[in-house]
């Protein structure tokens, strides 16, 4: 593949005629030229260095994109200390006293920040000294003739790669700029806990910061503008997720809209548009947690032809070639689901592409979701609706984590699991947790689904006892038996 690579090198060092600005580079011309330094763009450039390319990385910002700066990596630590504390004020074992001081935010943050910073160093910084790239720190333009500016510096590469991520979004709401908001970014910078808190949207990433700050102490109000929370999961996840988050004392309004955001002398007042009529919150904070939008601004796309869609994204083929041959797109910045570990598939994806036109495309049917609420949402595979709007004649069953001994004995039954799946074959369409641990679980759904188990089968493997993964196969056995009748561990 090395030779390959070196032969196709010299093809297009004879045939290319755009790139004029050669003899004023500051840059030796390289193979790929990445912009970002996230996820998708660390896996680009190290599964090209393993063919043997050239690679340069830019970035404006600090190294590392969003997951180990301000997205998985801190929010999922702030979560877990959250979870600490709130799991030492539970009452749910006899004998066990349950006690929590107010929360050091300070101390929490600096914990945080130092975790994000070795972490950082260690898996973005020094794999660059590693895999012997280098990363270029300005902001990249593309220019008329094809090559990169990086603030008055050229960068000439065969194939380009956009890799820029995406950045929390608010919608243009009345007085929400005068006011003043945070973001699932800024807020995992507090110097203190809110008294209050007002949360606008109740998808992932609202659900999440929402638990946290309700459980380091904040009284919390979620507004979602859809019917329910978690709203593209399954009804009976969101319904379940809500009864627990209204035991916390986390306040929900669903169906219900933001009209006016102002600010008076002690809070933020917020007026909503509800099924009951107008309503108004006073928190000392507002967080909007409405989406990320694909980073695609000032880089200069207009200049070499690459097409953007109707909220900012690269758009891409199967292939994730833009509409210019010689530039790639990969990770968030293209639309596609926003998880860490489809950026990092694309990286892989992109690199071979580029350089050896491998036409590699990527499968996202078995892909996995997580949301970290406690307990936490992970689903895998069709819904119920949507196979339903697929026009696949289905069957579910959903099983309380009542029926789970693991759940049980933890003294924690708050969940559910639910199969989807086709009716004439039993084949798992499906599968969808709302449970502690879910995430790790999780993966057994992936590789039911990438293995085209049937419900049959689920049934019958083997399963540790008293483990969470235990409510796949009890909900399996729900398909042709009733669960509360089976003995423990029974086949």
């Amino acid at each position: 593949m090395r030779r390959a690579l070196a032969t196709m090198r010299k093809e297009r060092a004879v045939s290319d005629t755009n790139h004029t600005r050669e003899t004023d580079t500051t840059f030796p011309r390289v193979d790929l030229a990445i912009v970002g330094s996230g996820s998708a763009a660390f896996a680009t450039a190290i599964a090209a260095t393993r063919l043997g390319a050239s690679v340069v990385l830019v970035e404006h910002g600090r190294v590392g994109g969003t997951c180990v700066n301000v997205g998985c990596v801190p929010s999922k630590a702030l979560l877990a200390a959250a979870d600490a504390r709130h799991g030492a004020l539970a009452t749910r074992f006899p004998g066990v006293a349950a006690h929590a001081d107010p929360v050091d935010m300070p101390a929490l943050i600096a914990g945080k920040d130092a975790l994000v910073d070795t972490l950082r160093r260690e898996k973005y910084e020094d794999l660059a000294a590693l895999y012997g790239f280098e990363v270029v720190h300005g902001h990249a333009r593309f220019r008329d003739d094809g090559s990169l500016d990086v603030e008055g510096r050229t960068i000439i590469a065969e194939n380009y790669v956009i890799a820029t991520g995406a950045a929390p979004w608010a919608p243009p709401l009345p007085g929400l700029d005068e006011v003043g908001y945070l973001t699932s970014t800024s807020a995992m910078d507090l110097d203190h806990v809110p008294t209050s808190l007002v949360v606008v949207g109740a998808n992932a990433v609202g659900l999440e910061q929402s638990q946290l700050f309700a459980r380091l102490g904040a009284v919390v109000t979620v507004v979602e503008a859809l019917p329910r929370i978690a709203p593209f999961e399954e009804p009976e996840v969101s319904e379940a997720l809500r009864t627990i988050l209204d035991a916390e004392g986390v306040t929900v309004h669903v169906s219900s809209t933001v009209a006016s955001v102002a600010r008076d002398a002690e809070d933020v007042v917020v007026t909503l548009d509800t099924p009951e009529g107008p309503r108004q919150l006073r928190a000392e904070a507002i967080l909007v947690a409405t989406g990320r939008r694909p980073v695609t601004s000032d880089l200069g796309l207009d200049a070499v032809g690459v097409a953007t869609g109707s909220r900012g994204e690269v758009v891409v083929d199967e292939h994730l070639r833009t509409s210019n041959p010689r530039i790639f797109a990969a990770g968030d910045v293209t639309g596609l689901p926003q998880f860490v570990y489809v950026a990092g598939a694309h990286g892989a994806v992109v690199a071979e592409n580029a350089l050896t036109n491998a036409q590699r495309t990527v499968d996202y049917r078995a892909l996995p979701r997580v949301t970290f609420t406690s307990p936490q949402i992970a689903s895998v595979g069709l819904t119920d609706a949507q196979a339903e709007d697929a026009g696949i004649d289905c069957e579910c069953r959903v099983l309380s984590l009542e029926n789970v001994p693991r759940a049980i004995v933890n003294r924690d039954t708050r969940g559910v699991a639910k199969i989807v799946a086709e009716r004439s074959t039993g084949r798992v369409l499906g599968i969808h947790l709302l449970a502690e641990g879910a995430g790790d679980v999780i993966l057994a759904g992936v590789y039911a689904l990438e293995a085209h188990f049937t419900v049959d089968q689920l049934a019958n493997l083997w399963t540790p006892y008293l483990t969470m993964g235990e409510a796949i196969k009890l909900t399996a056995q729900s398909f042709t038996r009733d669960v509360a009748e089976l003995s423990c561990c029974a086949a």
